[in-house]
């Protein structure tokens, strides 16, 4: 898969002492890659050199993500990720239509490592994984699903959603099988439509802990799909 992220501006939502909030655009790699070292973090340390990755999104992923600026805050919030007390929202647009309004995927995940970076459904050697959703709006071919991640792991909400026949708009990895002609003309007017070429999957809120202060910190960012 080509590399071009975009040269936009990083879209910083609040900045202390401790820690920043920034919007990550679709199309750029969290922390360097093996081959390509533009990313999120490396654009950040020109301005903020001492800041600190604490979670990632995939590339192809945009949306909220905090960034620690010195090593006791990214050891809190590190603590605060692992122990699963951070609140994650997303949004996704899928191709198709749920029968019911909510629902939950429990399916264990793995590295599909002859595929890699791609995961796998593996009910014997997977790691427990489990998607909450339910149904914002419904389209002609498509359905906009709000999506709590209870786990982290690697491609889960993509995964889940591929797995139940519900594959996210525009995902390369995992994508919709059987589309017809008109299907996957309908999918591309979408894409135009939407200004939104790559994965429709935003990271909508996130909620946490400050590392220094103990308050709640809660942030909104609308998909921009």
């Amino acid at each position: 898969m080509d590399y071009q992220p975009p040269a936009t501006a990083i879209e910083l939502l609040y900045q202390d002492d401790d820690i920043l909030l920034v919007n990550k655009p679709a199309g750029l790699l969290s922390v360097p890659g093996r081959i390509h070292k533009d990313c999120l973090i490396n654009r950040l340390q020109e301005d903020f050199p001492t800041v600190r990755c604490v979670h990632r999104l995939d590339m192809e992923t945009s949306g909220l993500m905090v960034m620690a600026l010195h090593k006791p805050a990214q050891a809190h919030l590190n603590k605060q990720f692992e122990q699963r007390r951070v609140k994650k929202q997303y949004q996704a647009r899928v191709i198709g239509q749920p029968q019911n309004d909510s629902g939950e995927i429990n399916v264990p995940l793995i590295c599909d490592w002859p595929n890699r970076p791609k995961q796998k459904v593996d009910y014997e050697g997977g790691k427990s994984a489990l998607t909450q959703w339910s149904v914002q709006s419904r389209e002609a071919l498509t359905t906009l699903l709000n999506l709590t991640p209870i786990t982290g792991r690697s491609h889960q909400l993509r995964v889940h959603l591929w797995h139940i026949g519900l594959p996210i708009v525009a995902d390369r990895l995992y994508q919709a099988e059987a589309l017809n002609s008109e299907q996957a003309g309908a999918i591309e007017q979408i894409q135009q439509a939407k200004k939104r070429s790559l994965l429709h999957l935003h990271s909508t809120f996130l909620q946490f802990i400050h590392p220094s202060s103990g308050a709640t910190l809660a942030f909104d960012s609308v998909a921009p799909f």
